[in-house]
């Protein structure tokens, strides 16, 4: 694949991508409302401080914890392996072969392509979350919102590759959603979605730290909320590229693997 010529096209893939959105925005608007347990974490937890704090978490300071992360799941999770298992049993994938550009590449321009709708659909949060977060749970250090946008493409990638890595499956399984859904289990616990990981007993909280989960939600959601400072966000974003890449490679690897065995069977 030539990088110059995904680069040029990327900018039309990213306009089809988009169109495609709008096109089927009633199914992204129910996609997006299956994605929304932190309101219910935050009602429970909101709960549990209303007789006092919980660690460092107020009642505001949950709101802010689980507004954030409602916020940055919206923008930062990927459909792809239910994409991926589409095509390869119905050998979709086989035209996408045909293509000058890596089907991977494609694949990202149209979970990104979305992303603006995603925006319009995920700002009424925002404002919702600007009237109850006081400045308080805010970064004071202007920096660190440089970190968190940085971290959401971070948090991205880490999710696409992931999804790329666990669709690819589908070449030597029936089905690789099985195995997504076991994925799913262990993000929802060890990632921060429902629980704040500070909240978590030390020894689970080093396991959760060490794992790629975090840095899909958690890490975004703490920079943003004011928990970090500069030098442990910067650190740690350090860590989520770190897995970006890796988790990059392994879904080149992966997906060139099945490819192989694509082929072998006539796919």
């Amino acid at each position: 694949m030539s990088v110059a010529r995904a680069a040029r096209a990327y900018p039309r893939l990213l306009q089809i991508g988009f169109s495609e959105a709008v096109a089927y925005r009633a199914e992204m608007i129910v996609w997006m409302l299956t994605t929304t347990m932190p309101l219910v974490s935050l009602a429970l937890w909101s709960a549990v401080a209303d007789q006092g704090k919980v660690g460092r978490f107020d009642q505001r300071g949950f709101g802010a914890y689980f507004l954030a992360t409602l916020v940055v799941r919206q923008l930062t999770s990927s459909w792809l392996v239910w994409e991926l298992n589409q095509d390869i049993r119905t050998g979709g994938l086989s035209r996408r072969l045909l293509q000058p550009i890596h089907p991977l590449v494609v694949y990202s321009a149209q979970n990104l392509g979305a992303l603006p709708l995603r925006i319009v659909l995920t700002a009424p949060i925002a404002v919702v979350a600007a009237f109850v977060v006081r400045a308080e749970h805010l970064p004071h250090d202007p920096s660190l919102y440089l970190v968190f946008f940085a971290s959401l493409l971070g948090a991205w990638l880490v999710n696409f590759f992931t999804m790329a890595i666990i669709g690819s499956l589908a070449f030597f399984l029936e089905s690789s959603t099985a195995v997504f859904e076991v994925w799913l289990v262990a993000f929802m616990i060890l990632s921060g979605y429902l629980v704040p990981l500070e909240l978590f007993p030390g020894w689970l909280r080093d396991v959760a730290t060490a794992l790629p989960f975090r840095y899909t939600i958690g890490f975004p959601v703490e920079v943003i909320t004011g928990m970090l400072d500069r030098e442990q966000a910067l650190s740690q974003l350090a860590i989520q590229y770190g897995y970006a890449v890796v988790t990059g490679f392994g879904a080149l690897a992966a997906f060139r693997a099945g490819i192989r065995r694509f082929s072998a069977f006539g796919g």
